[in-house]
């Protein structure tokens, strides 16, 4: 357990900048590396964004480059005025705690770094950060004993959530904007109550257009060729297999039945899931192309690929099947039915567990409630939260950074590491050892080599607390 009331009495350079004695050149060539660093990440970003919503030419003359300088600068400060912090906070309480180098360095630095963002981005840089806060708060609770962690508990994380984002689905005004079309897409329009009308007219209409088909197939003079013949038997054969069979009549899925819906909707989304994987391991598949040639073959049949499009698939199936289910059972068509189906749907995360998708969704959940609060009067309204929430958790994360990597998102320790160009690594965590949360255990003993004219504890002397 850390001890918040001691301090060691080591210098900046002992414990932060260990390769440059300099405070000034220190917060300099991390500034200058992380400005490096961020236009690599946000330039192709914003380019790649800008062609897929078919931004028009005065996006990219007036527009394109500033917001990439913006969200450059954003980034860039984020990484320099937190080793600024870091020295001043030394140079006020005259050595380190085991809050000042990490959360307390770093929370007036991401404070002041997420008011140069560009404020439509703001909220979702908030929403990854509480994620990834909350995640590595839970790890250190589990480390200490505070808390035990409950087996599969991602899944039944995801279960809760989905229930309810799929209540929210069903309802009237329940979702909005991103969520609302990402969940038509997955599981389509058919679950929309506010199609229930259109549906039933449009099943009542289905055996005429069927019977003017037949008609007007019976009626064309040409011969059919034999390919042509295979291919509308073939045809038939799946219109049977899809309009004759179990439908409720508050099923709106007038083309199908209750079990080709279920089956089809497996099948379109494993193929989405699939391909999204394909083109995730895409680069770097062809930067080994002509070293292995074999990775272009587990570019197609890689177990990852399989496994989200299983997540997706069934999470798809589960879903509709559950639906028509208690339609069959209830004999109504009630949005009720989303809560059963969206939690039996959410045990489709066996086949791609993943603790980061069930807490980011959880994390814009309760952004959706707390929102959907302010609109109905009952949750306060705060101007700057987003602000706050982002330097909260932003300086959470740097504190297991510096005190317990351990406990830090993997992707988010390899992100500050390529921020920083690997300066983060060379703090001399063997001194922090000292707070008891064992800061150097995954550093192999890494010891810095200080330039004794600067150093003011011997590295050879055991640290005294205060």
């Amino acid at each position: 357990m850390a001890a918040f009331s001691k301090s060691i009495p080591h210098s900046c350079y002992e414990i932060g900048h260990t390769w440059n004695p300099s405070c000034t050149l220190s917060t300099l060539q991390v500034t200058a590396g992380a400005l490096e660093v961020s236009f690599k990440i946000y330039a192709p970003l914003y380019l790649i964004a800008a062609i897929l919503r078919r931004r028009k030419k005065d996006y990219y003359i007036k527009r394109l480059l500033p917001e990439i300088l913006q969200s450059t600068s954003f980034l860039t400060a984020n990484g320099g005025l937190y080793i600024a912090f870091f020295c001043i906070l030394r140079k006020l309480l005259g050595g380190f705690n085991s809050w000042s180098a990490g959360f307390g360095a770093a929370l007036p630095a991401s404070y002041i770094s997420i008011l140069i963002e560009r404020k439509s981005r703001r909220g979702l840089l908030t929403i990854y950060m509480a994620n990834l806060a909350t995640e590595t708060v839970f790890r250190m609770a589990v480390t200490r004993g505070i808390v035990n962690p409950l087996k599969h508990g991602e899944v039944l994380l995801f279960c809760i959530t989905a229930s309810l984002y799929m209540f929210f689905f069903r309802n009237k005004d329940g979702l909005k904007g991103f969520a609302f079309s990402a969940l038509k897409f997955i599981v389509g329009k058919e679950e929309i109550p506010t199609h229930s009308f259109l549906a039933e007219h449009a099943y009542a209409k289905a055996p005429e257009r069927a019977a003017a088909a037949v008609a007007a197939e019976a009626h064309q003079g040409t011969p059919p060729s034999r390919t042509s013949s295979i291919r509308a038997f073939a045809k038939r054969l799946l219109d049977a297999l899809c309009k004759h069979g179990p439908r409720h009549r508050c099923c709106k899925h007038y083309q199908d039945n209750c079990i080709s819906y279920c089956i089809k909707g497996f099948i379109r989304m494993f193929s989405v899931g699939y391909l999204i994987q394909c083109f995730l391991k895409v680069p770097s598949a062809f930067r080994q192309a002509f070293t292995k040639p074999s990775r272009l073959v587990s570019l197609l049949y890689n177990k990852e690929n399989f496994q989200l499009g299983a997540f997706l698939g069934s999470f798809v199936s589960i879903y509709k099947g559950t639906s028509c289910f208690l339609r069959w059972i209830r004999n109504l068509d009630d949005e009720l039915h989303a809560l059963i189906a969206g939690f039996l749907a959410g045990i489709s995360m066996f086949f791609y567990r993943s603790t980061t998708i069930s807490m980011y969704l959880f994390s814009k959940l309760v952004e959706t409630v707390y929102f959907k609060g302010i609109e109905a009067g009952r949750f306060p309204y705060f101007s700057q939260a987003d602000t706050i929430i982002y330097a909260i958790s932003t300086a959470i994360c740097f504190q297991a950074a510096v005190m317990e990597v351990q406990n830090l998102r993997p992707s988010y320790w390899k992100f500050l590491l390529r921020l920083t160009k690997g300066r983060f690594a060379q703090m001399n965590r063997r001194a922090l050892d000292t707070f008891g949360t064992g800061a150097s255990r995954d550093f192999k003993g890494f010891i810095p080599k200080l330039d004794p004219r600067y150093v003011t504890v011997p590295p050879q002397l055991p640290v005294q607390l205060d």
